[in-house]
Order: C-alpha cells, then sequence, then structure tokens
C-alpha cells in the first residue's frame, strides 16, 4: 500500500498526516472516533495489558527554564524545594522498589535546562543499575548534544523523554527560554544515538483543540514516531503560571488519547499525569481509545498519583494485567 492509503487503515502508519487531517478526528462523533482507535490499537496490541511505569525525581527544582505548569522552575514561588542529584546506589534502590512493586519500567527525571558533561557518569552509572535490574529505562533531563546522547545510549538507556508539550503555534505562551527547534533537535539526537523516543504533551494549558492537534501532527510527521506517547493532564499548580487553569473536560480528554492512538499507531500511549484527579470511568475510557500504559507509585516528579493498592484493585475489576512484552506485536 502506498502512503496515502485509507487514513484509518492500523497495518499503514503513516507520517504524512496533515494539521487538518489530524483535527478532523477531533470532529468526528465520539463513539466513532473511540470505536477506529481501539480497532487500531487491537491490531498493535494486546488491549488487555497495560505497561507499568514508575518515576522518580533524581534532581528536583531549581530549573532555569519557564515551563508555565512546572513546580520546579526557580522563576516561581512553589512549595517545591530545590535538592542536589541523588546519588546512584539511591537510585538503584529506589528501582529495585519500584520492581518489588510491580514496575516494568523506571524513568529517572532531573530538573535541569541541559546536562551538564560533569553529571554524565553519575547518570550513567544509574542507569546502568536500573537496566541491571531488568527495568526498561527512561531518563528526561533536559536538552542533550550529540555526544551526550550517545554516552546514555552506551550506559543502557532505552528511552530518552522530552516532551514537546504542546502545538507549535501555543508553544510559547507555555515557555519562552527555549523554543520548540531545541526540542526537536534533543529529540533527534536521542534518535540518531540508537535510543527509543519519549514524547508527548500536556493538555488543560488553556489551548484550543486545534494545539492539541498542532502537537499530535508533530508527533505523527517526526521521522520515527516516538515510541512512547505520554499524554499529561495539567495538575494545576499554586505558584505557577497555570496555577488558575481550567480543567479540560474528561472526554476531551479520551479524544486526545484516541486521536494520538490513530495517528501514531505502534506507540505507547501513556496516561501520565492527572489521573489522581480521574475517576475509574474516565481511565478505563482511554485504555478503550487506545491508552496502553500508566505510571505506578504514589508521586510523579512533584504530583500525586493514585496508590499502588487502588491501582491493584482497578485493574483486577477490569480484567486487565501488565505488558507481557515491550515490544508492539505485530500479529
Amino acid at each position: 500500500m502506498n502512503a496515502h492509503a485509507h487514513p484509518f487503515d492500523p497495518a499503514v502508519p503513516r507520517h504524512d498526516w496533515t494539521l487538518d487531517e489530524v483535527e478532523a478526528l477531533f470532529e468526528l462523533p465520539f463513539t466513532e472516533l473511540i470505536f477506529r482507535a481501539a480497532e487500531v490499537h487491537r491490531r498493535w496490541f494486546d488491549p488487555t495489558q497495560l505497561q507499568l511505569s514508575q518515576l522518580l525525581s533524581v534532581k528536583t527544582g531549581g530549573c532555569p527554564e519557564n515551563c508555565g505548569y512546572c513546580s520546579q522552575s526557580q522563576h516561581f514561588k512553589t512549595a517545591t524545594t530545590a535538592s542536589k542529584l541523588m546519588e546512584a546506589e539511591a537510585v538503584i534502590a529506589a528501582a529495585a522498589e519500584a520492581k518489588a512493586g510491580g514496575a516494568q519500567r523506571f524513568c529517572m527525571g532531573a530538573a535541569w535546562r541541559d546536562v551538564k558533561d560533569r553529571d554524565l557518569p553519575k547518570v550513567a552509572a544509574m542507569i546502568a543499575g536500573v537496566k541491571a535490574l531488568g527495568l526498561e529505562t527512561c531518563a528526561t533531563l533536559g536538552m542533550l548534544t550529540a555526544a551526550q546522547a550517545k554516552a546514555l545510549k552506551a550506559a543502557g538507556l532505552d528511552f530518552y523523554n522530552h516532551n514537546l508539550d504542546t502545538g507549535p503555534d501555543y508553544y510559547d505562551q507555555v515557555v519562552t527560554t527555549r523554543t520548540y527547534q531545541d526540542r526537536l533537535d534533543t529529540l533527534a539526537h536521542a534518535r540518531e544515538a540508537g535510543m527509543s523516543t519519549c514524547c508527548g504533551g500536556i493538555v488543560g494549558m488553556g489551548e484550543t483543540r486545534r494545539d492539541r492537534a498542532g502537537l499530535l501532527h508533530q508527533l505523527a510527521t517526526l521521522p520515527s514516531h516516538p515510541e512512547s506517547l505520554p499524554i499529561n493532564d495539567l495538575m494545576p499548580i499554586p505558584g505557577t503560571p497555570l496555577g488558575g487553569s481550567t480543567p479540560v473536560d474528561g472526554l476531551e480528554f479520551v479524544r486526545m488519547i484516541a486521536a494520538a492512538r490513530l495517528v501514531c499507531p505502534k506507540s505507547m500511549v501513556r496516561i501520565a499525569a492527572g489521573r489522581e484527579h480521574m475517576s475509574r470511568e474516565l481511565q478505563a475510557l482511554c485504555f478503550l481509545a487506545g491508552a496502553n500504559s500508566i505510571f505506578i507509585g504514589a508521586r510523579l516528579l512533584t504530583t500525586d498519583n493514585p496508590d499502588q493498592d487502588q491501582d491493584t484493585a482497578f485493574l483486577a475489576d477490569l480484567k486487565m494485567g501488565p505488558l507481557r512484552t515491550t515490544a508492539a506485536q505485530t500479529v
């Protein structure tokens, strides 16, 4: 089939989506959109399985960036206090605990604008130690050079997370201390080093539906779709510019999940921040629409997350279980 096959043909991941085509997905009748996304999801994945991820802030606060949603920016007065980079042994111990609690993937986040070469050996030791536990490794450390990306890959890093946050037209309403192109360059360095990319964004920052479509359009037209695609529902944090944002309607959030599944059919679509204020029914709709990963553990970077017992009971009620393979299923 050629690249212009039927846009909903699940056998043909496309890289030639137009912004209008992506926006049109959001305009479909809700049940039709969910049905199409569920069909595509089943083409590549077992719909009864979720990848369980855990996230640890290995260096919190004091970030020079001014991302309007983030409590870790030094530009805003929030309850978050700055701390130094954790020791590798402490991170590896936390990863072992996460694995014992059911995590399959461990992400390490540092509140940096970019990685400093002096910190690379310690970060590499963390990555190697977590990888040795048998966990899938992910890190989000800010901007990378090509050489730094290669060093992280050599240490055993599977995924590099660097979110685009929102569509290009709304981006400067959220952050002005780095450009959209800076983010795309870091993703390119990670890809070229042979790492998988983890890239998504946030809804609920005052953006329009077209801005949400703009984010997905950027992801769908990258040289390779991000293997991991997190969708965050903004957790408004007092003291940040976006602390008073109006929440996105739950059904609109599900539309975002479904559209992400349609345009990036082989990606792991993750419900990231925001599950704490979602009902069980809303989360179940997200799974129906193609989400197949959640973060477990009581904390994300600086925000709350449902506790483990809640999640265990929830998945049991849905008769869903942990992902049994880390690769997309090409059945």
